[in-house]
């Protein structure tokens, strides 16, 4: 697909071009990353269930991976810098209804506005650096990306501990206000419009069929534990109508997913054998390097992810640390990210990159497991980092090369439509891991606080109203359970440190799934590198950056 290039700008102009990409890219990976710390005050403020802390999580990365792709196709028609504008202010716009959320159900539907913003913004500055640089600068330029997000990364947690402590944690969402502006404005002023010279049309039906499939599951994971997983055990209410059948809309929900997900499957194979556009790259998946990698992305990304919803939780409800402290905490997985991406380049002129990528999950592995092994009611602070830092090099190490590793055997041509692939396996990934260690944290939590309260409370009532305030706080009401009973309260904060345990090692576990998922893989150089030796082009460097 041949591209309408900008002409050549002035270097000081296209360079600040960059500098507001970078913001943009900034904003969206904070946000993704502010709100963990801040969640314990928004359970204090408005009295959010543990469901609709999942949902706070969950509706901003469903809705930003189910539409990463229909944007970035949208993107190619419409004009990129369009659609970065047109994102910014949405995101900008849901920043402000979250940031004055009265309730939880509209701060979680102001999530899913943010995420519809996100899935605008994402793509389309990947899309702007590639056309806009050339040869070394575009390696440069992508570089300045991939460091964005790591460095973001490791500012978001300590930017929300910071606001939620000496604030409010409503300043962790009106702060993109400012920046969206600011993005606007730069954008209008630095960025070149580029769009495709021949365009692919949008798949809507595809596009549906994907939103279906991933929002079915997603429900259907994370309300389980609250409507039964076969029979209705808690009515689900919409207004006046209350679900009718005895059997639990949860079955129903995973039916649907198969469904759908069936559906989409065919029907992009069908518009493939046309010629038509797709969702996804499916001829790519003939490739065992795409279609492997791609599942080892998935199934890394579950793991890496969901257990940053239930460490800050563990951290202020247990530990009693504040917003801030638990920002600082949550660092040295920021910072252990930064060691590897140095290290990165003296392995890389050594070993073959999927080895880089194995040892980076086997670190991600070793440092989840310790993790785990010290969570207690009085871990000390500087076990929990040793264990997030080892966590965050691997996270560095494999991030790093295996988007190459997914991409090596690519025809440059499909690197584009590829690479938007595998970036949506690695969001639905990412949602998956909060739906599902969420789901281990919170049913553990409700399990193991009951089993400890048997002898303490003997009738069953009291100790069921115990349970549901703990659960549905998510560890936030154990201060107001120790007034009434402190043996309550211990066996409160006992089962959350136990749950949290079993949420990291199923997030290890997960991962060592993605590790033998490598095992199929190439050695993640593209065959003409193995063959001279030489390094990779630029154009195949980019999507891999």
């Amino acid at each position: 697909m041949s591209e309408q290039h900008p002409s050549t700008a002035p270097d000081r102009r296209r360079w600040l071009g960059l500098v507001v990409i970078s913001l943009a890219v900034a904003l969206i990976i904070v946000d993704s990353t502010i709100v963990n710390v801040a969640i314990p005050s928004i359970i204090d403020d408005l009295g959010i269930s543990s469901t609709q802390v999942q949902w706070v999580q969950e509706s901003y990365t469903l809705v930003f991976a189910a539409l990463l792709l229909v944007f970035g196709t949208l993107a190619d028609q419409w004009g990129r810098r369009r659609m970065l504008i047109i994102g910014i202010s949405i995101f900008a716009a849901a920043s402000i209804m979250a940031a004055l959320a009265p309730t939880g159900e509209f701060l979680i539907f102001s999530r899913v506005i943010q995420g519809i913003g996100g899935a605008m913004i994402l793509p389309t500055t990947l899309s702007l650096i590639n056309a806009t640089f050339r040869g070394r600068e575009r390696g440069i330029a992508f570089a300045v990306w991939g460091s964005t997000i790591g460095g973001m990364a490791a500012v978001g947690p300590l930017l929300g501990g910071w606001l939620t402590t000496e604030y409010s944690w409503r300043w962790a969402f009106g702060i993109n206000v400012p920046l969206g502006i600011l993005i606007v404005v730069g954008a209008m002023f630095a960025v070149t419009e580029s769009k495709a010279a021949h365009p692919s049309r949008v798949d809507v039906f595809g596009a549906v069929l994907s939103v279906i499939t991933s929002a079915s599951l997603v429900f259907g994971l994370i309300e389980g534990r609250t409507y039964g997983w076969w029979l209705a055990e808690d009515g689900l209410t919409f207004g006046d109508w209350t679900w009718p059948l005895t059997i639990s809309p949860i079955p129903i929900a995973f039916a649907i997913t198969v469904v759908a997900g069936s559906a989409f499957v065919w029907w992009g194979l069908r518009r493939q054998k046309r010629g038509q556009s797709t969702m996804i790259a499916f001829s790519l998946f003939r490739l065992a390097s795409f279609r492997n990698g791609n599942i080892a992305a998935l199934i890394v990304s579950l793991g890496e992810f969901g257990i940053i919803l239930s460490l800050p939780l563990w951290l202020q409800n247990v530990l009693g640390y504040d917003a801030l402290q638990t920002g600082y905490i949550l660092l040295a997985l920021a910072i252990g990210s930064f060691a590897a991406s140095g290290a990165a380049g003296t392995f890389g002129r050594r070993f073959a990159p999927v080895w880089i990528v194995r040892a980076g999950i086997l670190f991600e592995i070793i440092g989840l497991v310790l993790v785990a092994l010290v969570i207690s009611v009085d871990t000390p602070w500087w076990q929990i980092v040793i264990g997030l830092f080892i966590y965050g090099f691997g996270v560095g190490l494999a991030t790093a090369q295996l988007t190459g590793v997914v991409l090596a055997d690519v025809p440059v041509e499909q690197s584009g439509q590829a690479s938007g692939t595998q970036s949506t396996a690695r969001q639905f990934g990412s949602a998956l891991g909060i739906a599902i260690l969420g789901t281990v944290l919170f049913t553990s939590l409700g399990n193991g606080f009951d089993s400890r309260l048997e002898s303490a409370v003997p009738d069953a009532a009291t100790r069921e109203q115990l349970v549901g305030l703990v659960v549905d706080s998510s560890g936030s009401a154990i201060p107001a359970v120790e007034e009434k009973s402190p043996a309550a309260a211990d066996a409160a904060r006992e089962a959350f440190s136990d749950a949290t345990r079993y949420s990291a090692f199923t997030a290890a576990g997960f991962l060592a799934l993605g590790l033998l998922a490598t095992i199929s893989l190439g050695s993640g150089r593209p065959r003409e590198d193995e063959r001279t030796g030489s390094p990779a082009t630029d154009t195949a460097a980019a999507p891999a950056a």
